[in-house]
C-alpha cells in the first residue's frame, strides 16, 4: 500500500536529542546570512513543523524563518518556509488550496484519528464494497461541514486542542465548512494484521482540498460513514497553491547545496501564487511610503502582488475598491 511506500528513512536527518537540537543559535560561523524568499521544503517522517524550521535557520544563518501550514510529524510533503522578509508572505499562502496522497485504513478507529494515536475501536470490513466506499466518498466531496480532529492546533480559550486531548479533557469542536474538491481512491486493498484479527481495509488515495480541510478527519468520517471507523495511515502533502513536491528538497540537499541555491525569490513565488501588477518607479517609491494608489482593476478579490520596474515585490495588494490597499509593504532590499 502507499502506507509503506511513503515511509520515508529518516534516522540520518533526526536531530540528535530531539526537537530540542533542532533550535539554532543566533548565527553560523563563517556562513552569509540567507536572502530573502521561500524555500519548498520536503518534510521527512518523524519530524515537527518546527524541527525543520529550526535547521532551516541554521542552515540560514537567521532567526527570520517560518513555515506555512503545520504538517503532523507522521506526515511528509511539502512545508514551505518564508526566509527573512519572505516571512510576511506566509499569511497569504496559508489559506491556498492543498494536495494529498494517503493511506485510510477503514475498520480501525484511533483516538487522534491517524496511526499515532490509541486504537479505541475495530470492526470487521467484510460487508464493505467497493461500491459503498464509492458512495461514501462522493459525500464527502464537494462543499461539506467537517469537525476538525480533536487533537489538531485549534485553540480553545488560548489553549490548543490537542494539549487539551492529551491532558484528558474531553474536546468538542464546530463544524466548520471546508471543500473537497478532489477525493479519489486509486487503490483498495484487503487485509488482516493476524489470522484472528477483524478484516481492515486501506484504501489509496489522493485529495485536493480548500485551506483548513483535515485529512485525518476525512478518513474519519468515511470510516464512520461507512460504520466501520477509520485512521490515516499515511500522509504526504503533494502541493501548496501553485507550489508542488516537484520543487521541492530535503534538508540533505539545502544542507549540501546551501539554502541559496533554492530560494525562490519573493517576486517570482508571488507571482506564480496571485495576479500581479506592475508598478512604475514612482508608484512603488508612493507605495513604500504609505501612498494610495488608485486600484488598476477594482473588484478582484485576490491579494494581487505589486512588483517593481526592478523585479522587486513592493506590496500585497487589495484591490476590491477603488484605491488599493496595502495588506503587507515590503522594505527596499
Amino acid at each position: 500500500t502507499m502506507a509503506s511506500r511513503l515511509v520515508a528513512t529518516t534516522r540520518s536527518l533526526m536531530p540528535t536529542g530531539g526537537a530540542e537540537a533542532a533550535r539554532p543559535s543566533r548565527e553560523v560561523a563563517g556562513q552569509e546570512p540567507a536572502g530573502d524568499g521561500l524555500l519548498v521544503v520536503d518534510k521527512p517522517a518523524g519530524w515537527t513543523s518546527h524541527d525543520v524550521v529550526g535547521r532551516a535557520r541554521r542552515l540560514c544563518a537567521t532567526r527570520r524563518v517560518g513555515h506555512a501550514g503545520t504538517l503532523d510529524p507522521m506526515a511528509t510533503g511539502v512545508l514551505v518556509l518564508g526566509v527573512n522578509r519572505a516571512t510576511k508572505l506566509l499569511t497569504f499562502l496559508v489559506g491556498a488550496d492543498k494536495s494529498y496522497t494517503a493511506t485510510i485504513r477503514l475498520g480501525v478507529a484511533t483516538l487522534t484519528d491517524d496511526a499515532e494515536g490509541e486504537i479505541t475501536q475495530t470492526r470487521d470490513t467484510s460487508g464493505v464494497t467497493n461500491d459503498l466506499i464509492a458512495e461514501a466518498v462522493a459525500r464527502l466531496t464537494g462543499e461539506i461541514l467537517q469537525v476538525p480532529s480533536a487533537v489538531s492546533a485549534i485553540k480553545i480559550d488560548g489553549r490548543r486542542s490537542y494539549a487539551r486531548v492529551r491532558a484528558g479533557e474531553d474536546v468538542k469542536l464546530a463544524a466548520r465548512p471546508v471543500i473537497v474538491q478532489r477525493f479519489e481512491v486509486l487503490e483498495i486493498t484487503s487485509a488482516q494484521d493476524d489470522p484472528g484479527a477483524p478484516q481492515h481495509v486501506d484504501l489509496d488515495v489522493e485529495v485536493d482540498v480548500s485551506s483548513g480541510t483535515y485529512v485525518r478527519a476525512l478518513a474519519r468520517d468515511l470510516g464512520e460513514a461507512l460504520g466501520v471507523g477509520g485512521h490515516l495511515t499515511a500522509l504526504r502533502r503533494t502541493r501548496v497553491g501553485h507550489l508542488d513536491v516537484a520543487r521541492a528538497v530535503t534538508l540533505e540537499q539545502l544542507a549540501h547545496d546551501g539554502p541559496a541555491a533554492h530560494l525562490v525569490p519573493m517576486a517570482q513565488a508571488a507571482a506564480a501564487m496571485f495576479p500581479t501588477r506592475q508598478l512604475t518607479e514612482q508608484e512603488a517609491i508612493d507605495l513604500r511610503h504609505g501612498k494610495r494608489l488608485p486600484a488598476v482593476g477594482p473588484g478582484r478579490a485576490e491579494p494581487v502582488a505589486a512588483i517593481d520596474p526592478d523585479g522587486e515585490l513592493v506590496a500585497m495588494l487589495d484591490e476590491t475598491g477603488e484605491v488599493a490597499r496595502s495588506h503587507v509593504v515590503f522594505p527596499a532590499p
